[in-house]
């Protein structure tokens, strides 16, 4: 009799197991990715191979209605007053927010994602969509005050970071070697879909 709860305890504790190694294996699955960031090594039909920038081999789907915007180099001037801009910034040494990377919308997109959120371009990066309101020139670069509809924020733009700006583009951009950022999302047999893609321009490398 002694014996019994010990025989009871059994399937319970390999039960237990079982559930703890399912939730493991859920736990580490990778998360399917938003956005793919790479240079395109082929494309056939309706299927893009693209080679990202962590070495690893993504097929993504051409979504048939898939919209095209083209990457390209412009000059820190460029940013005015009043531009609306995406940044992608790091914190500072002093605390402030160091600008990546700058990209100016074109009119027709003002508005596009307006506000401050987390980013996945670096550790710790955030993206803030917001439009410029003061613009001081310094030795070694702007610091701009941008605003959003619930904020805002001084981003610092060195000399030397990237600013670009979109360019229309066309299904025909997308070729061997063009560098990408490919948004894509999962579809029902896990396969993943590119609905939008930036490309770059004259070999440019989006550095968004």
């Amino acid at each position: 009799m002694p014996l019994q709860p010990v025989t009871f305890a059994r399937p319970l504790l390999a039960v237990a197991m079982v559930a703890l190694s399912t939730y493991c294996a859920i736990a580490q699955k990778a998360p399917v990715p938003t956005r793919v960031r790479g240079t395109i090594e082929s494309v056939d039909g309706d299927t893009m191979q693209v080679k990202s920038r962590s070495g690893e081999d993504v097929k993504l789907h051409i979504a048939s209605d898939l919209r095209v915007a083209g990457i390209t180099r412009i000059s820190l001037a460029d940013i005015k007053v009043g531009s609306f801009v995406g940044a992608t910034t790091v914190p500072g040494p002093d605390g402030g927010q160091n600008a990546v990377e700058v990209h100016v919308f074109p009119e027709s997109m003002r508005g596009t994602g307006e506000g401050s959120r987390p980013y996945d371009l670096k550790p710790n990066s955030t993206m803030t969509n917001a439009t410029v309101s003061e613009s001081v020139v310094g030795n070694d670069g702007h610091t701009l005050l941008v605003k959003y509809k619930d904020g805002e924020k001084k981003v610092f733009v060195s000399d030397t970071t990237p600013v670009v700006t979109y360019v229309p583009g066309e299904k025909s951009d997308l070729k061997a070697g063009a560098k990408v950022i490919a948004f894509v999302k999962q579809l029902g047999d896990g396969s993943l879909e590119a609905d939008r893609v930036s490309v770059g321009r004259d070999g440019l490398t989006p550095p968004m």
